[in-house]
Protein backbone atom coordinates (compact mmCIF):
# COMPACT_ATOMS: atom_id res chain seq x y z
CA UNK A 1 0.00 0.00 0.00
CA UNK A 2 1.37 3.43 -0.63
CA UNK A 3 2.15 5.41 1.96
CA UNK A 4 0.93 9.08 -0.06
CA UNK A 5 -2.41 7.03 -0.20
CA UNK A 6 -2.70 6.65 3.82
CA UNK A 7 -1.63 10.29 4.25
CA UNK A 8 -4.03 11.93 1.73
CA UNK A 9 -6.96 9.26 3.46
CA UNK A 10 -6.12 10.56 6.88
CA UNK A 11 -6.31 14.39 6.29
CA UNK A 12 -9.45 13.72 4.02
CA UNK A 13 -11.34 11.69 6.68
CA UNK A 14 -10.44 14.81 9.36
CA UNK A 15 -11.89 17.40 6.85
CA UNK A 16 -14.72 15.20 6.03
CA UNK A 17 -15.53 14.51 9.60
CA UNK A 18 -15.81 18.11 10.38
CA UNK A 19 -17.61 19.77 7.24
CA UNK A 20 -20.44 17.24 7.24
CA UNK A 21 -20.78 17.93 11.32
CA UNK A 22 -21.30 14.39 11.87
CA UNK A 23 -23.70 14.11 14.52
CA UNK A 24 -23.71 12.35 17.78
CA UNK A 25 -25.96 9.69 17.54
CA UNK A 26 -27.06 7.21 20.56
CA UNK A 27 -25.05 4.58 21.41
CA UNK A 28 -27.01 2.47 23.53
CA UNK A 29 -28.29 -1.48 23.55
CA UNK A 30 -30.42 -1.04 21.00
CA UNK A 31 -29.89 1.88 18.56
CA UNK A 32 -29.85 4.16 21.23
CA UNK A 33 -33.28 2.74 23.33
CA UNK A 34 -31.59 2.05 26.08
CA UNK A 35 -32.80 -1.14 25.77
CA UNK A 36 -31.32 -5.01 25.80
CA UNK A 37 -30.41 -6.00 22.12
CA UNK A 38 -32.69 -8.69 20.75
CA UNK A 39 -32.50 -10.84 18.12
CA UNK A 40 -35.40 -10.49 15.48
CA UNK A 41 -37.79 -13.19 14.67
CA UNK A 42 -38.16 -11.74 11.26
CA UNK A 43 -35.93 -11.72 8.64
CA UNK A 44 -32.90 -9.09 8.64
CA UNK A 45 -30.98 -7.40 6.26
CA UNK A 46 -27.43 -6.04 7.24
CA UNK A 47 -24.97 -3.95 5.88
CA UNK A 48 -21.07 -4.70 5.95
CA UNK A 49 -18.49 -3.26 4.74
CA UNK A 50 -14.25 -3.30 4.68
CA UNK A 51 -11.74 -1.95 2.94
CA UNK A 52 -9.07 -4.19 1.19
CA UNK A 53 -8.41 -6.28 -1.64
CA UNK A 54 -9.68 -8.67 -4.09
CA UNK A 55 -8.17 -11.65 -1.91
CA UNK A 56 -10.09 -10.17 1.33
CA UNK A 57 -12.79 -9.88 -0.88
CA UNK A 58 -13.36 -13.26 -2.01
CA UNK A 59 -12.67 -14.53 1.58
CA UNK A 60 -14.82 -12.33 3.61
CA UNK A 61 -17.86 -13.18 0.89
CA UNK A 62 -17.09 -16.71 1.85
CA UNK A 63 -17.15 -16.22 4.99
CA UNK A 64 -20.43 -14.29 4.91
CA UNK A 65 -21.98 -17.29 2.89
CA UNK A 66 -21.01 -19.71 5.75
CA UNK A 67 -22.60 -17.14 8.37
CA UNK A 68 -25.94 -17.19 6.35
CA UNK A 69 -25.96 -20.43 6.42
CA UNK A 70 -25.49 -20.90 9.86
CA UNK A 71 -28.24 -18.14 10.42
CA UNK A 72 -30.77 -18.43 8.11
CA UNK A 73 -32.93 -15.27 8.72
CA UNK A 74 -30.20 -13.07 8.38
CA UNK A 75 -28.94 -11.66 5.04
CA UNK A 76 -25.60 -10.00 4.53
CA UNK A 77 -24.83 -7.20 1.55
CA UNK A 78 -21.10 -6.81 1.70
CA UNK A 79 -19.89 -3.29 0.58
CA UNK A 80 -16.03 -2.95 0.23
CA UNK A 81 -13.15 -0.51 -1.63
CA UNK A 82 -9.87 -0.16 -1.00
CA UNK A 83 -7.93 2.21 1.51
CA UNK A 84 -8.44 5.11 -0.71
CA UNK A 85 -11.61 6.45 -0.87
CA UNK A 86 -12.68 4.30 1.88
CA UNK A 87 -12.83 7.16 4.42
CA UNK A 88 -14.74 9.18 2.93
CA UNK A 89 -17.26 7.24 1.98
CA UNK A 90 -17.71 6.30 5.51
CA UNK A 91 -17.63 9.55 6.73
CA UNK A 92 -20.21 10.62 4.03
CA UNK A 93 -22.63 7.76 4.98
CA UNK A 94 -22.04 8.21 8.59
CA UNK A 95 -23.20 11.97 8.64
CA UNK A 96 -25.89 10.99 6.48
CA UNK A 97 -27.79 8.61 8.67
CA UNK A 98 -26.40 5.79 6.09
CA UNK A 99 -23.84 4.20 7.60
CA UNK A 100 -23.34 0.46 7.48
CA UNK A 101 -25.02 -1.99 9.70
CA UNK A 102 -21.51 -3.11 10.57
CA UNK A 103 -17.68 -1.48 9.72
CA UNK A 104 -14.57 -2.63 9.40
CA UNK A 105 -12.61 -0.01 12.06
CA UNK A 106 -9.12 1.26 12.37
CA UNK A 107 -7.01 2.31 15.34
CA UNK A 108 -6.43 5.78 13.47
CA UNK A 109 -10.21 6.71 13.40
CA UNK A 110 -11.63 4.40 16.25
CA UNK A 111 -11.77 7.38 18.75
CA UNK A 112 -13.01 9.79 16.06
CA UNK A 113 -16.36 7.85 15.22
CA UNK A 114 -16.63 6.82 19.07
CA UNK A 115 -16.45 10.25 20.27
CA UNK A 116 -19.22 10.97 18.06
CA UNK A 117 -21.42 8.68 19.10
CA UNK A 118 -21.55 7.06 15.93
CA UNK A 119 -20.92 3.48 17.08
CA UNK A 120 -22.14 1.24 19.34
CA UNK A 121 -21.11 -0.06 22.63
CA UNK A 122 -20.44 -3.51 22.03
CA UNK A 123 -20.03 -4.77 25.96
CA UNK A 124 -23.44 -3.77 25.85
CA UNK A 125 -24.66 -6.74 23.68
CA UNK A 126 -24.84 -10.30 24.88
CA UNK A 127 -24.57 -11.98 21.39
CA UNK A 128 -20.76 -10.72 21.29
CA UNK A 129 -18.88 -12.87 23.19
CA UNK A 130 -15.38 -11.11 24.38
CA UNK A 131 -13.67 -13.44 26.84
CA UNK A 132 -11.58 -15.29 24.54
CA UNK A 133 -9.45 -12.27 23.75
CA UNK A 134 -6.56 -11.26 25.71
CA UNK A 135 -7.40 -8.24 28.06
CA UNK A 136 -4.51 -5.72 26.99
CA UNK A 137 -5.67 -6.83 22.78
CA UNK A 138 -9.58 -6.38 23.74
CA UNK A 139 -8.31 -3.00 25.91
CA UNK A 140 -7.51 -1.12 22.85
CA UNK A 141 -10.94 -1.35 21.16
CA UNK A 142 -12.11 0.55 24.16
CA UNK A 143 -12.37 4.01 24.43
CA UNK A 144 -13.37 6.58 26.91
CA UNK A 145 -16.66 4.38 28.78
CA UNK A 146 -17.01 1.67 26.41
CA UNK A 147 -16.03 -1.25 23.89
CA UNK A 148 -16.36 0.83 20.38
CA UNK A 149 -14.53 -2.07 18.58
CA UNK A 150 -14.10 -5.81 18.18
CA UNK A 151 -10.06 -6.81 17.55
CA UNK A 152 -10.39 -8.89 14.31
CA UNK A 153 -6.47 -9.44 14.02
CA UNK A 154 -3.22 -8.67 16.12
CA UNK A 155 -0.26 -7.92 14.86
CA UNK A 156 3.06 -7.36 16.14
CA UNK A 157 5.91 -4.97 16.21
CA UNK A 158 9.32 -6.24 14.73
CA UNK A 159 12.34 -6.59 12.14
CA UNK A 160 12.16 -8.18 9.24
CA UNK A 161 15.52 -9.48 7.94
CA UNK A 162 16.31 -11.12 4.61
CA UNK A 163 18.53 -13.96 5.74
CA UNK A 164 19.27 -14.60 1.71
CA UNK A 165 20.71 -11.25 2.02
CA UNK A 166 22.69 -12.21 4.71
CA UNK A 167 24.04 -15.64 3.37
CA UNK A 168 25.14 -13.53 0.18
CA UNK A 169 27.49 -11.10 2.00
CA UNK A 170 28.64 -13.89 4.42
CA UNK A 171 27.15 -12.44 7.35
CA UNK A 172 25.76 -14.25 10.47
CA UNK A 173 22.56 -12.68 12.43
CA UNK A 174 23.73 -12.36 16.14
CA UNK A 175 21.42 -12.82 19.03
CA UNK A 176 18.64 -11.19 18.67
CA UNK A 177 17.17 -12.31 22.12
CA UNK A 178 19.61 -9.90 23.91
CA UNK A 179 20.92 -7.18 21.76
CA UNK A 180 20.75 -4.08 22.33
CA UNK A 181 20.33 -0.45 20.10
CA UNK A 182 24.07 -0.13 19.85
CA UNK A 183 24.56 -3.73 18.93
CA UNK A 184 22.46 -3.33 15.94
CA UNK A 185 23.43 -0.07 14.83
CA UNK A 186 26.73 -1.80 14.83
CA UNK A 187 24.92 -4.73 12.86
CA UNK A 188 23.26 -2.83 10.62
CA UNK A 189 26.61 -0.71 9.18
CA UNK A 190 28.81 -4.22 8.92
CA UNK A 191 25.98 -4.75 6.08
CA UNK A 192 26.16 -1.62 4.57
CA UNK A 193 30.14 -2.43 4.44
CA UNK A 194 30.11 -5.68 3.50
CA UNK A 195 28.17 -5.43 0.34
CA UNK A 196 29.81 -1.88 -0.54
CA UNK A 197 27.16 0.39 0.11
CA UNK A 198 24.95 -1.58 -2.26
CA UNK A 199 23.11 -2.71 0.33
CA UNK A 200 21.63 -0.75 3.73
CA UNK A 201 21.02 -2.71 6.80
CA UNK A 202 18.32 -1.20 7.32
CA UNK A 203 15.37 1.28 6.85
CA UNK A 204 14.54 4.17 9.76
CA UNK A 205 10.79 3.55 11.55
CA UNK A 206 8.75 6.29 11.44
CA UNK A 207 5.04 5.89 12.54
CA UNK A 208 2.82 5.57 15.63
CA UNK A 209 3.29 1.97 16.74
CA UNK A 210 7.04 2.28 16.43
CA UNK A 211 6.92 5.91 18.19
CA UNK A 212 5.12 3.66 20.60
CA UNK A 213 7.14 1.10 21.40
CA UNK A 214 10.06 3.65 22.09
CA UNK A 215 8.35 5.55 23.91
CA UNK A 216 7.39 2.84 26.55
CA UNK A 217 11.47 1.35 26.59
CA UNK A 218 11.58 4.89 28.01
CA UNK A 219 9.02 4.64 30.76
CA UNK A 220 7.24 6.94 28.70
CA UNK A 221 4.05 7.01 26.43
CA UNK A 222 2.13 8.62 23.73
CA UNK A 223 -1.28 9.56 24.98
CA UNK A 224 -3.44 9.71 28.07
CA UNK A 225 -7.08 10.85 28.62
CA UNK A 226 -7.17 11.85 25.44
CA UNK A 227 -4.24 14.03 25.21
CA UNK A 228 -0.20 14.16 23.90
CA UNK A 229 1.35 13.36 26.93
CA UNK A 230 4.72 11.98 25.43
CA UNK A 231 7.79 13.74 26.81
CA UNK A 232 9.47 15.88 24.13
CA UNK A 233 12.88 14.29 25.19
CA UNK A 234 11.14 10.88 24.15
CA UNK A 235 10.52 12.24 20.59
CA UNK A 236 13.88 13.99 20.06
CA UNK A 237 15.31 10.54 20.99
CA UNK A 238 13.29 8.38 18.52
CA UNK A 239 14.38 11.14 15.25
CA UNK A 240 17.85 11.36 16.25
CA UNK A 241 18.60 7.22 16.50
CA UNK A 242 17.10 7.32 12.71
CA UNK A 243 19.01 10.31 12.29
CA UNK A 244 22.39 8.55 13.41
CA UNK A 245 21.27 5.43 11.09
CA UNK A 246 20.99 7.46 8.02
CA UNK A 247 24.71 9.23 9.11
CA UNK A 248 26.62 6.44 9.46
CA UNK A 249 25.39 4.35 6.92
CA UNK A 250 23.52 1.80 9.05
CA UNK A 251 20.37 2.85 6.73
CA UNK A 252 20.17 4.86 3.16
CA UNK A 253 20.35 8.49 2.98
CA UNK A 254 17.44 10.94 3.13
CA UNK A 255 16.45 11.21 -0.10
CA UNK A 256 16.95 7.19 -0.79
CA UNK A 257 14.07 6.96 2.04
CA UNK A 258 11.96 9.88 1.18
CA UNK A 259 11.44 7.91 -2.35
CA UNK A 260 9.98 5.44 -0.39
CA UNK A 261 7.06 7.22 0.60
CA UNK A 262 5.97 6.91 -2.61
CA UNK A 263 6.29 3.48 -3.34
CA UNK A 264 4.35 0.02 -3.37
CA UNK A 265 5.57 -2.60 -0.61
CA UNK A 266 7.08 -4.08 -4.09
CA UNK A 267 8.82 -1.33 -4.99
CA UNK A 268 10.54 -1.13 -1.43
CA UNK A 269 13.81 -1.31 -0.76
CA UNK A 270 13.65 -4.11 1.49
CA UNK A 271 11.76 -6.22 -1.44
CA UNK A 272 14.29 -4.93 -3.90
CA UNK A 273 17.38 -5.95 -2.19
CA UNK A 274 18.63 -2.32 -0.87
CA UNK A 275 18.02 -2.94 2.15
CA UNK A 276 18.59 -6.19 4.78
CA UNK A 277 16.23 -5.37 7.59
CA UNK A 278 12.82 -2.83 8.30
CA UNK A 279 10.67 -2.31 11.04
CA UNK A 280 7.56 -3.40 10.23
CA UNK A 281 4.23 -5.09 11.71
CA UNK A 282 5.46 -8.65 11.27
CA UNK A 283 2.14 -9.55 9.86
CA UNK A 284 3.55 -7.70 6.61
CA UNK A 285 6.22 -10.72 6.44
CA UNK A 286 4.58 -13.10 3.79
CA UNK A 287 4.14 -10.60 1.33
CA UNK A 288 7.66 -8.15 1.70
CA UNK A 289 9.01 -12.51 1.48
CA UNK A 290 6.96 -12.72 -2.04
CA UNK A 291 7.54 -9.08 -3.00
CA UNK A 292 11.35 -10.35 -1.95
CA UNK A 293 10.98 -13.00 -4.77
CA UNK A 294 10.40 -15.52 -2.15
CA UNK A 295 13.00 -14.91 -0.11
CA UNK A 296 13.97 -16.32 3.31
CA UNK A 297 12.83 -13.59 5.68
CA UNK A 298 12.61 -13.87 9.13
CA UNK A 299 11.87 -11.99 12.54
CA UNK A 300 13.67 -10.43 14.90
CA UNK A 301 13.04 -8.68 18.41
CA UNK A 302 13.50 -5.31 18.40
CA UNK A 303 16.65 -4.32 20.44
CA UNK A 304 16.34 -2.87 24.17
CA UNK A 305 18.53 -1.23 26.21
CA UNK A 306 18.45 -1.80 30.38
CA UNK A 307 15.60 -1.29 32.01
CA UNK A 308 13.10 -1.46 29.17
CA UNK A 309 10.46 -3.32 31.03
CA UNK A 310 7.03 -4.80 30.13
CA UNK A 311 7.48 -2.83 26.94
CA UNK A 312 5.68 -4.72 24.59
CA UNK A 313 1.97 -4.95 23.33
CA UNK A 314 0.03 -6.31 20.52
CA UNK A 315 -1.88 -3.91 18.02
CA UNK A 316 -5.32 -5.15 16.61
CA UNK A 317 -4.56 -5.11 12.49
CA UNK A 318 -8.19 -3.82 12.06
CA UNK A 319 -11.33 -4.26 14.15
CA UNK A 320 -15.28 -4.94 13.72
CA UNK A 321 -17.65 -1.90 14.67
CA UNK A 322 -21.39 -1.74 14.93
CA UNK A 323 -23.06 1.49 13.97
CA UNK A 324 -25.17 3.43 16.31
CA UNK A 325 -27.59 3.97 14.10
CA UNK A 326 -28.01 0.06 12.47
CA UNK A 327 -31.53 -0.76 13.52
CA UNK A 328 -30.56 -4.47 13.93
CA UNK A 329 -27.51 -4.24 16.90
CA UNK A 330 -28.08 -7.69 17.92
CA UNK A 331 -27.78 -9.39 14.43
CA UNK A 332 -24.70 -7.01 13.56
CA UNK A 333 -23.14 -8.11 16.81
CA UNK A 334 -23.82 -12.21 16.19
CA UNK A 335 -22.10 -11.62 12.57
CA UNK A 336 -18.97 -10.15 14.41
CA UNK A 337 -19.23 -12.93 17.00
CA UNK A 338 -18.96 -15.08 14.24
CA UNK A 339 -16.01 -13.57 12.32
CA UNK A 340 -14.02 -13.18 15.19
CA UNK A 341 -15.00 -16.27 17.48
CA UNK A 342 -16.09 -19.20 15.41
CA UNK A 343 -13.55 -21.18 14.04
CA UNK A 344 -15.40 -21.71 10.76
CA UNK A 345 -14.85 -18.05 9.82
CA UNK A 346 -11.47 -18.26 11.19
CA UNK A 347 -10.67 -21.53 8.91
CA UNK A 348 -12.22 -19.52 5.72
CA UNK A 349 -10.69 -16.05 6.27
CA UNK A 350 -6.77 -17.44 7.63
CA UNK A 351 -4.38 -14.87 8.93
CA UNK A 352 -5.26 -12.46 5.58
CA UNK A 353 -6.24 -9.81 7.90
CA UNK A 354 -3.52 -10.67 10.42
CA UNK A 355 -3.33 -12.93 12.94
CA UNK A 356 -6.52 -14.23 14.56
CA UNK A 357 -7.53 -11.77 17.65
CA UNK A 358 -8.73 -15.49 19.12
CA UNK A 359 -6.14 -17.73 20.39
CA UNK A 360 -8.83 -20.45 19.91
CA UNK A 361 -9.08 -19.71 16.45
CA UNK A 362 -5.13 -19.53 16.30
CA UNK A 363 -5.08 -22.60 17.77
CA UNK A 364 -7.42 -24.32 15.37
CA UNK A 365 -5.89 -22.93 11.91
CA UNK A 366 -2.05 -23.67 13.44
CA UNK A 367 -2.05 -26.51 11.43
CA UNK A 368 -2.96 -25.22 7.80
CA UNK A 369 -0.17 -22.45 8.48
CA UNK A 370 2.43 -21.94 5.91
CA UNK A 371 6.05 -21.79 7.25
CA UNK A 372 5.65 -17.66 7.19
CA UNK A 373 2.58 -17.95 9.04
CA UNK A 374 4.28 -20.11 11.36
CA UNK A 375 7.25 -17.10 11.84
CA UNK A 376 4.67 -14.87 12.73
CA UNK A 377 3.26 -16.91 15.29
CA UNK A 378 6.35 -18.30 16.63
CA UNK A 379 7.90 -14.65 17.25
CA UNK A 380 4.01 -13.37 18.81
CA UNK A 381 4.25 -16.38 21.54
CA UNK A 382 7.91 -15.15 21.49
CA UNK A 383 7.38 -11.87 22.71
CA UNK A 384 4.19 -13.03 25.21
CA UNK A 385 6.60 -12.39 28.32
CA UNK A 386 7.40 -8.62 27.42
CA UNK A 387 4.04 -7.91 27.19
CA UNK A 388 2.52 -4.95 29.18
CA UNK A 389 -0.81 -3.32 29.81
CA UNK A 390 -2.54 -1.98 26.43
CA UNK A 391 -1.63 1.54 25.85
CA UNK A 392 -4.58 4.20 25.26
CA UNK A 393 -5.93 4.30 21.21
CA UNK A 394 -5.29 7.28 18.53
CA UNK A 395 -7.48 10.02 20.58
CA UNK A 396 -10.21 12.08 18.60
CA UNK A 397 -8.04 14.84 16.63
CA UNK A 398 -4.86 12.76 16.22
CA UNK A 399 -5.41 10.45 13.33
CA UNK A 400 -2.97 12.26 11.46
CA UNK A 401 -0.32 10.97 13.67
CA UNK A 402 1.18 8.79 10.99
CA UNK A 403 1.36 11.46 8.51
CA UNK A 404 3.49 13.99 10.97
CA UNK A 405 5.53 11.75 12.05
CA UNK A 406 6.75 11.00 8.55
CA UNK A 407 7.15 14.24 7.94
CA UNK A 408 9.10 15.94 10.70
CA UNK A 409 11.14 12.32 10.31
CA UNK A 410 11.89 13.52 7.04
CA UNK A 411 12.67 16.95 8.01
CA UNK A 412 15.16 15.36 10.33
CA UNK A 413 16.63 13.32 7.78
CA UNK A 414 17.16 15.91 5.29
CA UNK A 415 18.89 18.77 7.68
CA UNK A 416 15.71 20.90 7.67
CA UNK A 417 14.84 20.33 11.79
CA UNK A 418 16.77 19.24 14.53
CA UNK A 419 14.91 16.00 16.63
CA UNK A 420 14.26 18.33 19.26
CA UNK A 421 12.61 20.83 17.03
CA UNK A 422 10.80 17.91 15.49
CA UNK A 423 9.77 16.61 18.67
CA UNK A 424 8.35 19.99 19.62
CA UNK A 425 6.41 20.50 16.30
CA UNK A 426 5.14 17.01 16.67
CA UNK A 427 3.61 17.31 19.98
CA UNK A 428 2.64 20.84 19.32
CA UNK A 429 0.64 19.88 16.07
CA UNK A 430 -1.16 16.70 17.51
CA UNK A 431 -2.13 19.26 21.08
CA UNK A 432 -3.74 21.37 18.36
CA UNK A 433 -5.79 18.58 16.24
CA UNK A 434 -6.82 16.68 19.51
CA UNK A 435 -7.96 20.15 21.09
CA UNK A 436 -9.69 21.75 17.63
CA UNK A 437 -11.71 18.02 18.03
CA UNK A 438 -12.99 18.29 21.66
Amino acid sequence: MRLRIRRAAAGAVTIALASLGLAACGVGTDAGSGKPAELSQDDVNLRVNWWGGDARTKLTQTAIAAFEKKHPTIHVTGEFSDWNGYWDKLATATAGGNSPDVIQMDQLYLASYADRGALTDLSKISQLNTSALDASVLGMGRTKDGLYAMPISTTAFGLLVNKDTLDKLGISLPDTNTWTWDQFDAFARSITDKSGGKVYGTTPWGNEYSLELAARQAGDQMFKDGQIVIKPETVAGYFQRALDWSKDGASQPASQFAEQASATLEQSDFATGKSAMIFTQVSQLTAYAKAAGDANVVVAKLPTDANAGKYFYFKPGMYWSVSAKSPHPAEAALFVDFMVNDPDAGAILGTERGLPANPTVVKAITGHLDANDKKVVDYTDAMTPDLGQAPEIVPNGASDTDTLILRYLQDVLFGKKTPQQAADGLIGELKSGISAAQ
